[in-house]
């Protein structure tokens, strides 16, 4: 009888391979109160102890029912993320198979006895602010931004379907609607970015000045990996009813502008900045209240902008430089 193994609980951590995902296998990995299990596709898995690697495509139904079979606690990290350009140009990635690959996972779960699934959603449903928003401000009949129409209605759909299968009674589910992740394995170059990461390797590559698209002027929540990390970790070990949907961000917003400034300034670098004004940009304001996640788990974020980027700069340096 293998007592070790079966007090661990088992986590399946699907999109290993990505950003985020590749900072939750780290992380969890290293603990021992989880047996982790990833799943790669396209992309190779890479080199960690205590590690089982799959390979599935998340879009077919049988691949699917075979990863979660076993599996106490799933962490749905897998998606078809883009940086804003495609946002502008191929609105449409975005969605289909997103909305195919959660559908099948989330039943998956729920057939094969899964406890808890953590889903990813995103703030980009939510309307431009000069406030912090809470979970209850989306409302739904006001338009989402155009640009994010797509995107914006199949985070909704898939909160909802989260909601849907915990109201069955067997699979918790958690909707994780946090703000702009970053960090270490982000992605770094400039056709598949988010704005912090763009920004990363614009400051980091750059000879005499950095090229910022738009005016500078939107705000963006952004969020330390690590404090993301942490709260997983939280809602796993804390939640008790059968679903809740969080707001998971730093609860302030950073000008892009500000952002490139002081990126400049921690890098040590002398650089000159340029506004391209042909660029695609998305002027919008955005940043959460997460006194929600606060009272039922005990989660704030813990590492404030300035520390975020020095971190970042430094494991670029590293790793990438």
């Amino acid at each position: 009888m293998e007592v070790g193994r079966n007090m661990k609980k088992r986590l399946l951590i699907c999109g290993a391979t990505g950003f985020i995902g590749r900072n939750m296998v780290e992380y969890f990995s290293s603990l021992d109160d989880f047996e982790v299990v990833a799943v790669s596709n396209k992309r190779p898995p890479f080199d960690l102890p205590n590690v089982k690697w799959i390979n599935a495509d998340l879009t077919n139904a049988q691949d699917v029912q075979k990863v979660v079979q076993g599996i106490d606690i799933l962490i749905q990290a897998a998606a078809t993320t883009s940086g804003s350009k495609d946002i502008v140009t191929r609105p449409f990635i975005h969605t289909t198979d997103n909305a195919v690959m959660n559908s099948l996972i989330f039943r998956a779960a729920y057939e094969s006895g899964v406890k808890h699934v953590l889903f990813f959603s995103c703030t980009v449903m939510l309307q431009s602010s000069d406030h912090a928003l809470t979970e209850e401000d989306f409302d739904a009949n006001i338009p989402i931004h155009p640009r994010y129409f797509g995107v914006g209605w199949t985070k909704v759909y898939l909160e909802k379907m989260c909601e849907f299968y915990a109201s069955l009674g067997t699979t918790k589910y958690t909707a994780i609607r946090h703000s702009n992740i970053y960090g270490p394995h982000d992605k770094y170059d400039l056709e598949r970015s988010h704005v912090f990461g763009a920004t990363v390797t614009k400051v980091m590559t750059a000879k005499d000045k950095v090229i910022v698209w738009g005016t500078g002027e939107e705000a963006r929540d952004l969020l330390y990996v690590g404090d993301l990390l942490d709260f997983v970790h939280k809602a796993i070990d804390i939640q008790k009813s059968q679903y809740e949907l969080f707001n998971c961000g730093a609860g302030k917003a950073v000008r892009v502008k500000d952002l490139v400034s002081k990126m400049i300034e921690k890098s040590g670098k002398k650089l000159l900045i340029e506004h391209d004004l042909s660029q695609p940009s998305i002027p919008t304001s955005l940043f959460l209240d997460c006194s929600k996640a606060k009272d039922i788990l005990g989660w704030s974020p813990c590492v404030n902008i300035d520390d975020g980027i020095v971190k970042t700069l430094s494991w670029y340096k590293t790793n990438l430089s």
